[in-house]
């Protein structure tokens, strides 16, 4: 019997919570598989009370019997990806066996300097919001075919060979158009062979690890970082990340085909972040917009900056599940919402005196958006014992109602704690 594929995929602009739903649902599935982004990115799961941050391993490498998969559409930080692997053994926890892809690329000192260099550079009003981790400079170098990949790091010869060519050009660019000092190419060779020594037992064919997987029977758990607003070619561009979240990006990412994705879960918040620059229609400069930071405890995982909050945008939201082919939507945090007398919710915006119930594909327009809302009862009561849709104050069910109408996509996991038992679970 062929096993399932579910991909988890971001619905807003990352922070969603894709790391507890992807430990949640993990339980179910032999292989969980990261398909793209880097250590930019940043995955919380909390397992008896006690917290951990992925920004590299899989959301289900605490479970010992899985198999966990880092995919070629990674790129991969190895100073992060050791660090990782320490922290967990120092705690005493016994993981998933990990399988690195031979493909995935491999980010270089060079990628972060430059990365931190070019951000530096711009100007206000222009900066993106990188986190300086060498993830676009990465993925550049990736597509103009001069990049670094894992299995290069355990071929000296080729590792040597590519990184002449890298030192060559990267020294150009930071001597001539940042003013920096040239880099050492033995310190980094170096450098290079230590991670590749370490590395080498990880290494193996991703692909092969799924489609096995699959004929055998065996779930495969589909993990996306970031959110489809971040995408590259979808999201609010310039103000993305530069990998494919959406659900896509698991084929290109993972290697399997289209056909093969029997259902997308899309994850949300009940509410709405963004960290970064970049336009964000129901961000709230005032009281809800700190209420909303202070109870859900909004500061990146990877830097730890405040995110901006505001109400739920369910014209991204709809945007989204059209985008990935949303099966079922997973929303986190309910918890957070306990309290408001009033929940705002924008279901369209007024973009100079013109009614939008689509999500514009320009971010000069996003810009200039601004969102209507529909106000709906709130609720006091503590929902963080509910362990089925039913036990859920009336007004919630109400609002979770309110949402699978206006994107016509059923919510089939309900967040409303931090921890892997605070779930509530809808025919998944």
């Amino acid at each position: 019997m062929k096993g399932r594929t579910d991909v988890i995929v971001g619905v807003q602009w990352g922070d969603e919570g894709k790391g507890r739903v992807v430990d949640a649902l993990a339980g179910k599935s032999g292989v969980i598989a990261r398909y793209q982004g880097g250590a930019n990115a940043g995955h919380t799961v909390v397992v008896e009370d006690e917290k951990f941050v992925f920004h590299l391993l899989p959301s289900g490498i605490l479970y010992p019997d899985k198999i966990c998969l880092i995919g070629n559409g990674v790129v991969i930080d190895p100073e992060t990806l050791f660090a990782e692997l320490d922290d967990l053994k120092d705690r005493g926890k016994i993981l998933a066996r990990l399988v690195v892809s031979n493909a995935a690329h491999i980010v270089m000192p060079y990628h972060k300097q430059i990365d931190k260099l070019s951000e530096g550079a711009r100007s206000e009003g222009r900066k993106i919001g990188t986190t300086g981790r060498g993830i676009g400079p990465c993925y550049s170098d990736k597509f103009d075919r001069i990049g670094i990949r894992a299995e290069d790091l355990v071929n000296p010869e080729i590792l040597k060979e590519k990184l002449i060519i890298n030192i060559e050009q990267k020294n150009k660019i930071l001597t001539r158009v940042y003013d920096a000092e040239p880099l050492d190419l033995e310190d980094i060779y170096k450098t290079a062979l230590e991670w590749g020594k370490r590395m080498k037992p990880l290494l193996g064919d991703t692909f092969l690890e799924i489609h096995n997987a699959l004929a055998s029977g065996k779930n495969v758990l589909f993990e996306g970082a970031q959110g489809t607003l971040l995408d590259i070619d979808h999201g609010t561009y310039p103000f993305v990340t530069s990998s494919s979240p959406c659900s896509g990006g698991a084929c290109t990412g993972a290697g399997i085909g289209a056909g093969k994705i029997d259902r997308v879960i899309g994850v949300t918040k009940a509410y709405c972040t963004r960290v970064g620059e970049g336009p964000f229609p129901t961000e709230d400069h005032g009281l809800i917009g700190e209420t909303l930071r202070t109870r859900g405890g909004e500061f990146g995982a990877t830097t730890g900056r405040p995110r901006r909050c505001g109400w739920n945008d369910l014209v991204a939201v709809d945007y989204a599940v059209k985008i990935n082919g949303i099966d079922g939507l997973a929303l986190t945090k309910l918890d957070v919402l306990s309290g408001f007398e009033k929940i705002q919710v924008c279901t369209s915006y007024d973009i100079e005196g013109t009614i939008h119930k689509e999500f514009p594909s320009s971010c000069a327009e996003l810009a200039k958006a601004v969102p209507l809302f529909e106000e709906l009862p709130g609720w006091k009561e503590d929902i963080g014992k509910c362990r089925s849709f039913e036990e859920l104050p009336a007004q919630a069910q109400d609002y979770i109602r309110f949402i699978e109408e206006r994107v016509s996509a059923p919510v089939v996991l309900i967040g409303v704690g931090q921890g892997r038992e605070d779930t509530i679970l809808r025919g998944i």
